[in-house]
């Protein structure tokens, strides 16, 4: 009996000891995968996190993008060589590709140039037409000083199949063929305050314009050689948001675009026709234009500016060189069908 009750309590204590074992062990095994478990959510929360972080700033620079897309105005010009009714450089900006998930931006633009000339009939003689794609990539993650660039083709021509020289080997502005295709590679840097009820952006860009015509490629008889091939361009550019009370919800404010001032510039580099390089009178376009949008306008503001044309940009015309004045109205013509 005294044996049985010594092997008993010796059967116990063993057990006891091997359930202890047991429990240590089971509370450390759940231990490393609880701990297991809180590394992997606190991996897949931060990652979670930096690819929203990631999807907000693309977004951000969606909409710095299209505040550089062309707008699209109607008005006239005035002291041109050949006199016009109207002009229009009508540029629909067709957004073929904008998500957060990616930096790019890409957008075809149908450009076309029209001139309505004073003269009997108000014929519109030969509009240039200029198609090009566009694609924009930013390479920094700061939307109040953003910095990307822009990769774009471009076809110039205007529609006519007549011969572009005349038999006198000078170029036919009347009815003669015009054609060249280019590529721009733009640099761009931003920077944004932010002031009581008002946001201004500005918008600085340097790009290069290479014309195929450069390699004795697409491009139309005669222009090899009296035509800029390659080309510096730049731009300096204010954007005024401001603003208003919300007329459908009372005490919230809403911002619109109020007031827009930009420069532009294009400088022929390579040579032609024997002018120098310091002939800013043959090799130098410059513009500076000022926009303004009343609250009931939406997408359109008045415009009103001028400039210099030293290589004229309407086709057959380009061998112009005058100043301008030019008045009328500006829109932005963005295809962008985003769901609200």
């Amino acid at each position: 009996m005294i044996t049985f009750l010594h092997f008993k309590g010796a059967l116990n204590k063993a057990s006891l000891k091997y359930i202890s074992l047991c429990f240590i062990i089971c509370v450390a095994f759940a231990g490393s995968a609880a701990a297991s478990s809180t590394k992997t959510l606190r991996a897949d929360t931060i990652a979670d996190s930096v690819q929203l972080k990631h999807r907000f700033i693309n977004n951000e620079f969606d909409d710095i993008y299209t505040q550089n897309l062309r707008l699209s105005v109607g008005g006239n010009d005035y002291f041109n060589p050949v006199k016009t009714q109207l002009t229009a450089d009508l540029a629909p900006n067709f957004i073929m590709y904008s998500t957060p998930k990616s930096r790019f931006f890409a957008v075809f633009t149908p450009r076309v140039k029209i001139r309505l000339l004073a003269a009997r009939g108000a014929p519109v003689k030969s509009p240039s037409f200029m198609p090009g794609a566009t694609v924009f990539f930013r390479v920094n993650e700061d939307t109040y000083n953003p910095k990307f660039f822009s990769f774009g083709y471009s076809h110039h021509s205007n529609g006519v199949r007549g011969p572009s020289l005349n038999p006198d080997g000078s170029f036919n502005r009347d009815s003669g063929k015009f054609t060249t295709n280019f590529y721009t590679l733009t640099y761009y840097m931003g920077k944004r305050t932010d002031k009581k009820d008002l946001v201004i952006n500005r918008y600085d860009n340097l790009g290069l314009e290479v014309h195929a015509g450069l390699f004795n490629l697409g491009l139309s008889e005669g222009l090899k050689g009296h035509y800029g091939f390659i080309r510096v361009n730049g731009s300096r550019m204010y954007n005024f948001d401001k603003a208003y009370d919300d007329p459908l919800e009372k005490g919230k404010k809403i911002y619109k675009n109020w007031q827009r001032l930009q420069f532009d510039f294009t400088y022929i580099a390579d040579k032609y026709d024997n002018y120098s390089a310091t002939d800013l009178k043959k090799r130098l376009n410059v513009s500076l234009k000022y926009y303004y949008s009343f609250p009931f306008m939406q997408g359109t503001a008045l415009m009103v500016g001028g400039g210099y044309r030293g290589q004229d940009d309407y086709n057959q015309f380009f061998e112009d060189s005058y100043g301008f004045v030019t008045i009328g109205l500006a829109a932005n013509l963005s295809m962008g069908f985003h769901q609200r």
